[in-house]
Parts: C-alpha cells; sequence; structure tokens
C-alpha cells in the first residue's frame, strides 16, 4: 500500500536561452521531485508548437523515475495533454518497462498504471525541417557498428549522447562526425528515499532515451533517430506470476512499434528505429571485429558500471554479465591477446565467472537481468569459442539444429535503410 494518494504531473519548463529542460513531479502536492535536461547544441528556427509536443512525450516518460518510488494508486495532471493514444501509450509502457521492477520487489506485475485522458485532440503537427539522421552513442560496440556502417550511406548523420559526457569524450573524438550533447540532471534526493522507504529498481530507460532523442531532432533538424537494438532484445527472461519479464522491453521490437505509433499519431516527418534490429549480437560482434575493434578497442565499453552517475571515465570491471557476454560474443572473432589487452584477463577462464556463464548459456538458474544476449547466441558463441579454448568444454548444452546466428530477424525500419543494410552486409560475406 503506498503511503500517498496520488502521482502528479506538476509542470515543465524549457528555457532556449540557458537551454535548459526542467521537469516537475509531486506526491499529493506533498513530496517533490525535479530532474533536467542541457540540450547543449545550437538550435534551428524549431517549430514551438512542435517541441512542446515532443517535450511532453518525455516529461510524461521521465517521470517514471519517481513515480515508481511510491507507486501512488493514482496519476494527475496539472500541466500537459494526454488523448487516448498517449494514455494507453504511457500506461503499456509503464507496466511492461516496471515488469522487472515489480519481479525485483516481490510486487504484483499485475497492478494497474492508468494513465488519464485530459484532452480529446488527435491532431498531428509537422516537423518540416526534419531531414538528415541522428544515430544514438552509448559508449559500446553496437552503436559503433551503425555508425561505421552507416558513415559511407551519402546520408547526413550526426551522433548524439545522453548523459556521461566525460566518459563518452574520447570515444566521440574518435567516430570524428557532428555530435550533440544533452546531460541529464535526476533529483539527487532519490538517493535518500532510497534508502528510507521509496521502492528502488530498474527503469525502461532506454524509452527516456527514445523521447530525449525526438526533442533532439526537432531542435537540431533532424528527421530520424535511429538506436543499436538488437533481436534478442525482444525476448523475455522469464515469467513472474504469468507476466514475461524482459529487462530490455524499452529495447524490444514491441516498443519500437509503439513508439513510432505514438510519433505517426503527433509528430509527422520524424521517426525512430534501430538499424541492427535484424541483427543477433554476435552477428553484431562479429561486424564489430571488422569494422569497429582496431579503431575504437581503447576508447568503448557497455560495462554499466562504467556509466553509474559518480563515475568519471569508461572501463570494463570484468566482474559483471555484460563484461561477460560481450567477451563471450567478441572471441571467436578478435584474437585471445587484443581481449586479454581490455579486460586484463581472460573472462572465459576465470573460475569467479564459471555461474555467470553458467546462467547466460541456461545451463544453470535464471538468464542475467542485463542488456545480454539470448540463451541461442551465448551457446552459439561458446560453441564457437570451445574451438580456440577445449577446456570450455565443460559447459554442455545443444543448440537448435536449425539456429543460425547470421539469420536476419524482423525489423520496423523504412526499406531504404533496411536496403541499404542488407548490401552493406552482403559486401562482408
Amino acid at each position: 500500500m503506498s503511503s500517498y494518494n496520488n502521482f502528479i504531473f506538476k509542470d515543465y519548463d524549457f528555457n532556449p536561452k540557458s537551454k535548459n529542460l526542467r521537469l516537475y513531479y509531486s506526491y499529493d502536492g506533498i513530496l517533490e521531485f525535479s530532474e533536467s535536461y542541457k540540450f547543449d547544441f545550437d538550435y534551428i528556427d524549431y517549430n514551438p508548437l512542435v517541441l512542446d509536443k515532443a517535450i511532453q512525450s518525455l516529461y510524461f516518460m521521465a517521470g517514471i523515475s519517481y513515480f515508481k518510488a511510491y507507486l501512488a494508486p493514482n496519476i494527475l495532471i496539472d500541466r500537459g495533454e494526454l488523448n487516448v493514444g498517449m494514455s494507453e501509450f504511457y500506461s503499456k509502457t509503464y507496466q511492461k518497462g516496471l515488469a522487472e521492477f515489480f519481479y525485483v520487489n516481490k510486487l504484483d506485475p499485475n497492478t494497474e498504471i492508468n494513465f488519464p485522458v485530459n484532452d480529446d485532440n488527435s491532431s498531428k503537427l509537422e516537423h518540416n525541417e526534419g531531414k538528415g539522421l541522428l544515430i544514438g552513442i552509448g559508449g559500446g560496440k553496437d552503436s559503433l557498428v551503425s555508425v561505421e556502417l552507416l558513415r559511407d550511406s551519402g546520408l547526413d548523420i550526426t551522433t548524439w549522447s545522453l548523459s556521461h559526457r566525460q566518459q563518452l569524450e574520447p570515444l566521440i573524438n574518435v567516430i570524428d562526425l557532428p555530435h550533440l550533447w544533452v546531460d541529464r540532471t535526476w533529483d539527487r534526493s532519490m538517493l535518500d528515499h532510497n534508502a528510507r522507504d521509496a521502492y528502488n529498481g530498474h527503469i525502461p530507460i532506454s524509452a527516456i532515451f527514445a523521447c530525449v532523442g525526438t526533442i533532439v531532432a526537432i531542435l537540431s533538424g533532424k528527421q530520424d533517430v535511429i538506436v543499436s537494438n538488437e533481436s534478442s532484445a525482444n525476448e523475455p527472461d522469464l515469467m513472474y506470476e504469468g507476466v514475461e519479464i524482459n529487462h530490455q522491453y524499452s529495447k524490444s521490437l514491441e516498443f519500437e512499434k509503439e513508439y513510432q505509433k505514438y510519433l505517426s499519431e503527433n509528430i509527422n516527418n520524424t521517426s525512430y528505429f534501430s538499424f541492427l534490429r535484424p541483427l543477433s549480437e554476435v552477428h553484431i560482434a562479429k561486424l564489430f571485429a571488422k569494422v569497429g575493434f582496431e579503431k575504437y578497442k581503447d576508447v568503448f565499453s557497455s560495462c554499466n558500471r562504467a556509466f553509474t552517475h559518480d563515475s568519471t571515465h569508461t572501463f570494463w570491471c570484468g566482474k559483471c554479465p555484460k563484461c561477460a557476454f560481450t567477451f563471450l560474443a567478441l572471441t571467436p572473432f578478435i584474437g585471445r591477446t587484443e581481449l586479454e589487452s581490455i579486460w586484463g584477463k581472460n573472462l572465459l577462464l576465470d573460475p569467479t565467472l564459471d555461474i555467470t556463464y553458467k546462467k547466460l548459456l541456461g545451463i544453470e538458474a535464471e538468464k542475467p537481468l542485463d542488456c545480454v544476449g539470448d540463451i541461442k547466441e551465448s551457446r552459439a558463441a561458446m560453441r564457437l569459442a570451445q574451438k580456440k579454448y577445449s577446456v570450455l568444454n565443460k559447459y554442455k548444452f545443444d543448440i537448435p539444429a536449425d539456429y543460425n546466428y547470421l539469420e536476419l530477424s524482423s525489423h520496423s525500419m523504412p526499406e531504404e535503410i533496411l536496403e541499404f543494410l542488407y548490401n552493406k552486409l552482403k559486401s562482408f560475406n
């Protein structure tokens, strides 16, 4: 039972001179939270009505960070407009995006989250300035594969990132494309509430990333917001109380299509899609070995511990499931010496990671709740790694006879971009 009755979307304010956006939330008008974003780049002469609609999408999505703290049964809107379609989109995204949160906190994942409807207007605005691609950079191999495959496409390409500027700057310098920085400052009072009585846990951060990307597109005059989510993000990690728990829900094709629908109904001439959606993680690792490893080996990382709020530089911890899986996925395609020079050891031969690998392979316990490949991918990579290290034959597992990590999966990207990707892939065969 929540100690508060209402979670309130109170207000938002964007100041183009300071380039700061501030979002305000409250519980019962008693407990206040706010967070801010700085869009630190030059703006085009944007349409303020289009920008306001995009800001509201972030305003409603980013509220999930504070809503989860006390899970008030009612949602109220002091400022902002939601029609039926918008309400359904946020209700579903909160529900599915918080599934892992409910599981970890031993809460009912069927708890209803209902956004109100306070507007019957379904009109669509035009982002007339939209042209060119915005590629989101998170620090890991996937977005770098997107950059390198699209670099010679002849399209207008700009990269952008959300927070972690100090960690990402060396990587951005190596990419050497126009880059747009966005800094997020979340309400640090949440740390005190978490230490006392607030719930804590995973949120669908990639959904927030998507909404920020739309604002960046409008302010910078770009059209397509491109992310680098792979096919395995679609796979649930486990079932809990009859509900699928997917750590990567906001990276899934389901969410991608939901957000595309949201944009198509509200802001014309801007889109959001994953360029790597048809590919498996192991396939992406193979591509990275060809187009990016030598170039980025000293500056890339997708280790979650390198991107915590108190981290100042990128690194690989060599202990977490993300490190373990990345090392495994790259092993078939990159030499032992090169990989060990990055991690300082061979993770596949580290006895402390034996249980982690058994979980990744689906041999023991549950798959780690992290952004890692699905079980079939991990097994395919391990089968290839076993050819390099016979000691790894201790891992006993089966792979479906018809599984091929190079097989392409479903997607939701424009046909011309898909054709370019397919032609690129053919050039590597």
